[in-house]
């Protein structure tokens, strides 16, 4: 894992974590979802430019409802 990786998943996490606590807060089971696959996608995907865009995707999913 290199720096700008980590730096990427941590950002994403930390995005993930706030949209499951709106979900959870909302009652909403969308973000909560959402949220969680932000905060656990960066175990798998070691390469920075296909974690972006992973985080970016899921990131816009939760502001694009439906």
């Amino acid at each position: 894992m290199s720096l700008g990786n980590i730096l990427v998943v941590v950002f994403f996490s930390l995005v993930g974590f706030a949209a499951f606590r709106y979900g959870k807060k909302d009652g909403e089971v969308r973000p909560m979802l959402l949220g969680v696959a932000l905060m656990v996608y960066g175990y798998f995907v070691s390469n920075v430019w296909l974690s972006l865009l992973v985080g970016c995707v899921l990131t816009a999913l939760i502001f694009f409802p439906r």
